[in-house]
């Protein structure tokens, strides 16, 4: 579990000091289940930086943050056994375009999050936080508060950049990848962190308490009803969206860290739409309704009444098919660096997101990587129209000028564009 830091960490920082390294590919078994969404074909497709402050005195960089100690990573355990059970995501009934949108941004992180809006009740914040259970395990710095990855300059917090910069062997270990949920009325301190100011006075160091974005780092943040979310706040995610580092200043003390998370957001559109600034930040948009069908919403509500009763029984009676979902998602996470996308698919891409004027070039971004993800999901090596069309609604709908004239659903718009243009 287990292992030091040597010297070709110190290489990389040297050489490259922000270039990402190449992740090792590796082969593992898939079952896909075919399905569809909104009535149309291929349409959802499974079943399942630190600045020197301008203060007189020298100043040193020190983290009031928790040391996790032996001590501590047993009353975890403790804990994990002893905490609420999260409903089980193989459970989760229909909904196939959410959960195909949250699998691809687990497999790829870059792909740039996913927004959820749909109906009260449809399950947006029980699927999402079922999730937890199958992210995967990430090499981290031990006793860090950044979850810094070792090999990856860009991911590092300043004091495992320079220790690492000095020679030093610093011990890592595997953990769980973080799902942090954003509160609505959280305050900006506790979001971004705080800076002891009177330690600073007194003892002439930066004492940062990190806050919700560095515990996010390398991880999921999850805003639920996001689009209540205060503009402050909303400025916040965005500063740190676009740069993936989070900057607090406070009386001339200036103090970094990474914070490079996959942005989930939910909400119902009756309560208010989103600014366009943010929901350009989003890499795919997930759209949720009601299930109209008698025999599924029977199914749905058996299903819940049984997790109700003996929620550990209903987790046990789905750990074969979470674990199995699992092992999918690390197989393609690791496949992902070797699958390919022609050329001919990439310019009928660019050509969808032209003939649809969709602004900035995100839209093209986003669905090529949305793509790959799948195909990798998949266990494919390459890329087909097939996967391009189950992913280029969710990658554009969001990105389309509204018409407040248009009657058609975007969605809609998006894939009878897709037909014309690959046909």
């Amino acid at each position: 579990m287990a292992s030091v830091l040597g010297t070709s960490a110190t290489a990389i920082l040297a050489s490259r000091p922000f270039t990402s390294p190449t992740p090792k590919p590796s082969v593992s078994t898939l079952t896909l289940t075919p399905g569809q969404g909104n009535g149309r074909k291929f349409y959802g497709g499974i079943g399942i930086h630190s600045k020197r402050g301008r203060s007189q005195f020298h100043v040193a960089i020190t983290n009031v943050a928790t040391d996790i100690n032996s001590a501590e990573l047993a009353q975890k355990l403790a804990a994990k056994e002893s905490q609420r059970p999260v409903y089980p995501f193989p459970a989760i009934v229909g909904q196939d375009e959410m959960k195909l949108c949250l699998l691809l941004n687990v497999i790829d992180p870059k792909i740039g999050g996913v927004m959820i809006m749909g109906d009260r009740g449809t399950g947006k914040s029980t699927t999402v936080r079922s999730l937890v259970d199958l992210l995967p395990e990430i090499k981290v710095v031990a006793r860090d508060p950044y979850n810094s990855d070792p090999e990856d300059p860009e991911s590092m917090g300043m004091e495992v950049r320079e220790s690492i910069m000095k020679g030093e062997k610093l011990p890592t270990v595997l953990a769980k990848i973080n799902m942090v949920d954003l509160p609505l009325g959280a305050t900006e301190d506790r979001v971004c962190g705080t800076i002891d100011i009177e330690k600073a006075l007194t003892e002439g160091v930066k004492a940062f308490e990190p806050g919700l974005l560095a515990k996010a780092n390398r991880g999921i943040l999850y805003v639920d009803e996001v689009n209540l979310l205060d503009d402050h706040l909303v400025d916040v995610l965005l500063d740190s969206a676009a740069s993936g580092w989070n900057t607090v200043e406070r009386e001339g003390i200036s103090i970094s860290h990474p914070a490079r998370f996959i942005l989930i957001g939910s909400g119902n559109p009756e309560e208010g739409e989103l600014r366009p600034q943010l929901l350009d930040r989003f890499g795919m948009h997930a759209q949720v309704g009601t299930v109209r069908d008698a025999e599924l919403r029977v199914k749905i509500v058996e299903e819940r009444a049984r997790f109700d009763r003996n929620p550990k029984e209903f987790r046990h009676s789905y750990k074969a098919e979470q674990e199995k979902l699992q092992q999918q998602i690390s197989a393609a996470r690791s496949s992902l660096s070797s699958v390919q996308i022609d050329h001919d698919l990439k310019v009928k891409i660019s050509k969808v997101c032209s003939e649809l004027n969709v602004d900035g070039l995100r839209g093209d971004i986003v669905t090529n990587r949305a793509a790959k993800a799948l195909a990798s999901l998949k266990r494919r090596d390459k890329v087909t129209a097939e996967d391009i069309a189950t992913v280029i609604p969710n990658c554009l709908r969001h990105r389309l000028r509204k018409d407040p004239l248009e009657s058609i659903d975007s969605g809609l718009l998006v894939i009878e564009k897709f037909y014309e243009v690959f046909s």
